[in-house]
């Protein structure tokens, strides 16, 4: 007999019996009882706990659904409320807590680190430069005013007259002069002193003038908000809550990757419906655990973490990695924001998962740290992931996907406002990229090689890198099973029916718009295949040496973007689309001017049918479940025609265009 429970911050009481008349007063008391087809109704309310599941569901019919009941918003925060707050000096006021107040976890005194994690570089000595201090370790501990995210000091004295700190350097994918400096509200500072005779920590903090114990001023102290202890709890629905202010650690692939609300090694579950923001590093964690490594790079120093990712993959094999196992959840209709790393992230743990319908933004902008693991979705090993009609922006970066991304389906997302839409790295396809609007001045870095990207607008520059000192392993299709390891060689990608927007002078570097940058590939199999018969005998010197064939036709290129030299059917301009994306408060505009002319390049429909395989992995263009693509429809579900128009729209017309994307 399945079991309805009740719980109510305001009303229940843990001993009560869980009913609407008698509410349990805790989520966690609830997730204790809970069994598989079970259905746990929170109420409105403050809930400050980590609540870890106890039990799995069983299978899709016999999960266990943890939701807010109907009208209602319950909150469940990381943090706790602080009203002792005294005065030292100036804005500056201190709380003085027991240890036993953060029951075994001090986020004060866990430090910030791990695996790839660059800024602020705790190998080097302190240092002043113009008065602000550099280079000090930050931790998990934050303080929150009304809300707002305070930034750690490095020492006392800096709160007393505290500066806009200064990073010391930019992420390598921003125009920003060196050095870059955080928001105008990084005066918000807070320190730390831990006292191990006395075994206490002193918080201090600048409230800029504020009386804290007027304000609602919090401090985080549990690493998650709703996360299981255990792994395999499989089947678990979270739907409705708003989920905040918790100390999560940097997330690396090659450690155990907790989040503010996550699966942990588990299998179906589906995260709908949430208000999910100020994760200390990332929001929701469909990613690996620790028997498969945990920073070993950095704390032993003894291999790089390449290696150990590596060794990861193949541990969680051992383990039971599989399709059966873990993965397959869906993340659905949330919004995320204001987080330090990640709005979602994972490595193995995500296979075969759906990510839609979720707004994503405000990801890693305070600048207070910097690693090589962040984004609005940053997912390793995504095998078959669907991520479609979200709308990503004012981040760092938006999608990144990081090695394996095999069979991954990107399609029908507004990016946007990003230092960076999307990353694709070290994978050897096949993977999709239809549909999608690309609005920011850097659109992506193709890191890859075996990608179709179909009917995108790509409004900003492009990078392609080849990436040949890392060996990385490819799957046998919709399986975690490992059918080889290789290089990136770069291309064998296939480029239809896109828009370009280029610029009017030249791009510096190794970035560009267009497709020009293909130009030392061959146009073909048939081509590739004879410059390959050419090298005659050996054995892989040839394929070192020849760049792989591309396949590209059927684009526009505006506003100068320069054109792949081999397309036949393509239309180049130099007019200016006076592309813009406009937030309104019905919703999300793209104002695009179009030349009559581009509506009329040569196009086909493209597929499974007609897409072909990636010369490495071989596998086709089809679904998880190995269902042919056919990719008739345009961003907004309209279906094309035979000669679909180029973009991500079938009702584009000449003159002005003004279409609703969110």
């Amino acid at each position: 007999m399945t079991m309805i429970y009740h719980v109510s911050a305001l009303t229940g009481k843990d001993y009560n019996e869980g009913t609407q008349q008698s509410p349990f007063k805790t989520i966690s008391h609830a997730a204790k009882l809970a069994m598989p087809g079970d259905t746990v109704i929170v109420h409105e309310g403050e809930y400050r706990e980590w609540v870890s599941p106890e039990n799995s569901g069983i299978n899709e019919q016999s999960r266990i659904t943890y939701i807010a009941a109907d009208g209602e918003r319950p909150v469940i925060k990381g943090s706790e409320r602080i009203t002792t707050w005294e005065n030292v000096e100036g804005n500056v006021w201190k709380v003085v807590l027991p240890n036993s107040f953060f029951n075994g976890f001090n986020p004060y005194e866990e430090k910030l680190e791990g695996d790839w994690f660059i800024y602020p570089d705790a190998t080097k000595e302190p240092h002043e430069e113009d008065g602000v201090l550099m280079d000090f370790d930050l931790h998990l501990g934050d303080v929150y005013m009304n809300g707002k995210s305070f930034y750690e000091a490095g020492r006392y004295k800096d709160l007393i007259e505290p500066k806009r700190r200064e990073t010391g350097v930019a992420p390598p994918w921003t125009n920003v002069p060196e050095p870059l400096l955080h928001p105008e509200d990084s005066v918000y500072q807070w320190f730390a002193e831990l006292d191990y005779d006395a075994d206490t920590t002193t918080i201090f903090a600048n409230f800029q003038g504020a009386n804290p114990n007027e304000e609602l001023t919090e401090i985080n102290v549990r690493r998650s908000c709703f996360f299981p202890r255990r792994t395999g709890r499989n089947y678990i629905t979270v739907s409705g809550f708003e989920m905040c202010q918790a100390a999560c650690p940097w997330t690396p692939p090659t450690a155990d990757q907790p989040g503010l609300l996550g699966a942990n090694w588990s299998k179906g579950w589906i995260i709908e419906n949430n208000d999910i923001h100020d994760a200390k590093c990332s929001a929701i964690s469909i990613g690996k655990e620790e028997s498969t490594g945990h920073n070993m790079c950095t704390r032993t120093q003894r291999k790089p973490g390449y290696q150990y990712q590596m060794e990861a993959v193949f541990r969680a094999r051992r383990q039971g990695w599989d399709r059966e196992t873990i993965g397959s959840h869906i993340i659905r209709n949330n919004v995320i924001h204001d987080c330090g790393q990640n709005g979602v992230v994972g490595h193995m743990g995500c296979i075969f998962s759906t990510i839609e319908n979720n707004l994503i933004y405000n990801i890693a902008v305070k600048h207070e740290f910097f690693g090589y693991e962040i984004a609005g979705i940053k997912l390793h090993a995504a095998i078959d992931v669907e991520i479609k009609n979200n709308n990503i922006h004012n981040s760092a970066l938006g999608i990144w996907l990081d090695w394996q991304a095999q069979g991954a389906h990107i399609h029908r997302n507004l990016l946007y406002g990003n230092d960076r839409d999307l990353m694709i790295e070290v994978t050897h396809g096949p993977y999709l990229v239809e549909n999608n609007i690309f609005g920011s001045e850097y659109n992506f870095d193709n890191v890859a090689q075996g990608g179709a990207y179909v009917n995108n607008l790509c409004a900003g520059i492009m990078r392609r890198i080849e990436c040949r000192d890392r060996s990385t392993p490819y799957h046998f299709p919709h399986s975690a099973e490992v059918a080889g390891c290789t290089i990136v060689y770069g291309g064998d990608d296939r480029l239809y029916n896109n828009i370009f927007i280029g610029e009017s002078s030249a791009i510096a570097d190794d970035c560009s718009c267009g497709t020009a940058g293909y130009d030392k590939h061959p146009l073909g199999w048939e081509e590739y295949a004879a410059l390959i018969k050419e090298g005659g005998n050996s054995d892989h010197e040839k394929f070192q040496d020849t760049p792989q064939a591309v396949y590209i036709d059927g684009n526009a290129y505006v506003k100068n973007a320069p054109a792949y030299t081999k397309e036949v059917n393509n239309f180049v301009s130099g007019m200016d689309p006076e592309f813009k994306i406009v937030e309104k408060e019905d919703g999300t505009y793209v104002e695009l001017s179009v030349d009559g002319a581009m509506l009329d390049v040569k196009t086909s429909i493209w597929g499974t049918s007609n897409l072909g395989s990636p010369r490495l992995t071989e596998g086709l263009y089809e679904d998880k479940n190995c269902m042919p693509y056919v990719l008739d429809e345009d961003y907004a579900g309209n279906k094309r025609g035979s000669n679909p128009k180029v973009g991500p729209w079938e009702n584009l017309k000449p003159g002005k265009n003004v279409i609703k994307v969110w």
